[in-house]
């Protein structure tokens, strides 16, 4: 016997997987932007910078991997990046076509400055719950991302990117 389809209501929508998932992203750069404004940084230019840091002589394409962000929108973080003088692109020594990523000493100084703002704003995002409930919503949402990875339109390849990274910088 088939089930009943579930009726066509807000109260259907307002309480989907999905639409609070989108909710909450809007919620969280809300909250990014807002602590962090005084930096003039997304929540993409952020990450960007932390995984140029980590990684310096990254390429943009295992940049897309590591931060599991679309390789052709990546392309104006960068831009918009180098126009703010936080990171410059050199050449790779291998292959001039392919351009590597370093964060300039602004760059540097600046990541090492949000810092305080970035970790307020994801404290921020999480104080209405207990401190038990953060940690089980945090597990939890770690569960789903690794378990729902491959269902992404930009899946995260950090492990496959970075080991050709050792390789080639």
């Amino acid at each position: 016997m088939p089930s009943k389809p579930s009726p066509i209501t807000m109260d259907a929508v307002y309480t989907a997987p999905g639409y609070l998932f989108r909710r909450m992203q809007q919620i969280a750069v809300s909250i990014f932007v807002e602590e962090c404004n005084a930096f003039d940084l997304t929540p993409v230019q952020y990450a960007a910078l932390v995984a140029i840091h980590t990684h310096p002589g990254i390429d943009a394409t295992r940049l897309s991997a590591v931060i599991a962000f679309d390789r052709s929108t990546l392309g104006n973080v960068i831009e918009r990046l180098e126009s703010k003088a936080l990171i410059e692109r050199k050449p790779s020594r291998e292959d001039k076509r392919v351009k590597l990523l370093h964060l300039t000493k602004s760059g540097a100084a600046v990541l090492r400055d949000i810092m305080p703002s970035v970790e307020h704003a994801q404290l921020r995002m999480l104080q209405p719950l207990k401190p038990a409930d953060r940690k089980t919503l945090l597990a939890l949402m770690t569960q789903l991302v690794d378990l729902n990875n491959e269902a992404s339109r930009v899946p995260l390849r950090a492990e496959d990117a970075l080991e050709h990274l050792g390789k080639s910088s």
